[in-house]
């Protein structure tokens, strides 16, 4: 069986992957997107977008990643269903696996993975998702302006998210399943001193309440046993994400969290040929048209070094 040979390999989709296929297929250089096992990347659980430039009205998440797949198959990117699920950058042209079962040869690769957030793994939680759960203050906090929310979390990401609800919201009750914050002496001041800030100490989140949409949160004082139930429209979920790099992590750099480090100004990763665009690279912006931006970069970068290599 002969292997098939490609010239730009994008493994990953969501606003990166779909805009790196777009620039590279306008650039000439036939690049082939395996979507993985999550086609569109987070935002296909994302209910509104109203941050993206071009949709004044809005759109639903699932809606604006099929129009980003649209408009790069109009211009020729072969998108293909399949998770890359093994590669060898110790040779090239890089050797990749689809599904365990396919085997493929690259000239260059385009990862774009992204990053999935961590959840409490509360089964209200996943069926709320959407619907007053989020795990991204900057992205759905504006739909709960004037209300009263939750932050569950105890590091820098939870004071940040506090931070910026407390500017859009009634009230804000963050919950820390211990007597202290994980985050940095200045975030813990930071989020202290907001007056609209409550910070429930030694406090675990039992159920978020709710049948179509968040009406409160059931929490537990780990000290004492008392039970509180928290009246609240908005559930932000800020205990961390995980990138979804685990299976470069032989081959490619990256930070304590498994964060592809790429070089600065650039895409390019410390594997000639191999470039890291989205979530995968970035801790933290994590929005999509950060990622659209960094898709487009990695197209670019891929190009050059293909023409620089010869291959056409």
């Amino acid at each position: 069986m002969t292997t098939e040979i490609i010239k730009c390999l994008i493994i990953g989709s969501g606003p990166a992957g779909y805009t790196a296929a777009i620039y590279a297929a306008r650039a000439g250089i036939k690049p082939i997107l395996y979507q993985g096992s999550q086609p569109g990347g987070q935002l296909t659980i994302t209910s509104d977008v109203e941050n993206y430039p071009g949709y004044p009205k809005g759109i639903n998440g699932p809606s604006m990643m099929m129009d980003f797949q649209a408009q790069a198959e109009r211009f020729g990117a072969d998108i293909r269903d399949g998770m890359v699920t093994s590669v060898d950058f110790n040779s090239y042209p890089f050797k990749v696996t689809v599904d365990e079962s396919i085997d493929l040869q690259a000239y260059s690769v385009i990862i774009s993975t992204g990053a999935s957030a961590k959840w409490l793994g509360l089964p209200s939680e996943q069926r709320l998702n959407s619907h007053g759960v989020s795990a991204c203050a900057v992205c759905d906090g504006f739909f709960y302006r004037g209300m009263e929310v939750a932050v569950v979390g105890a590091g820098d990401t939870a004071a940040e998210e506090a931070s910026y609800l407390a500017n859009l919201c009634k009230k804000v009750n963050l919950l820390v399943r211990r007597g202290e914050m994980r985050a940095s002496k200045f975030m813990q001041e930071r989020v202290q001193n907001l007056p609209n800030v409550q910070i429930w100490w030694n406090t675990e989140t039992e159920e978020i309440l709710g049948e179509h949409e968040v009406e409160g949160v059931r929490v537990r004082n780990n000290k004492t046993g008392e039970i509180s139930t928290i009246p609240i429209k908005g559930f932000f979920v800020a205990i961390g994400h995980q990138p979804n790099t685990g299976i470069f992590k032989d081959f490619i750099n990256m930070d304590e969290t498994g964060y592809i480090k790429t070089i600065a100004g650039s895409t390019k990763t410390n594997i000639e040929g191999v470039f890291a665009a989205g979530d995968a690279q970035d801790n933290v912006y994590r929005q999509a048209v950060t990622a659209a931006g960094t898709g487009c970069m990695a197209a670019l970068d891929a190009e050059r070094f293909l023409a620089m290599k010869g291959i056409h």
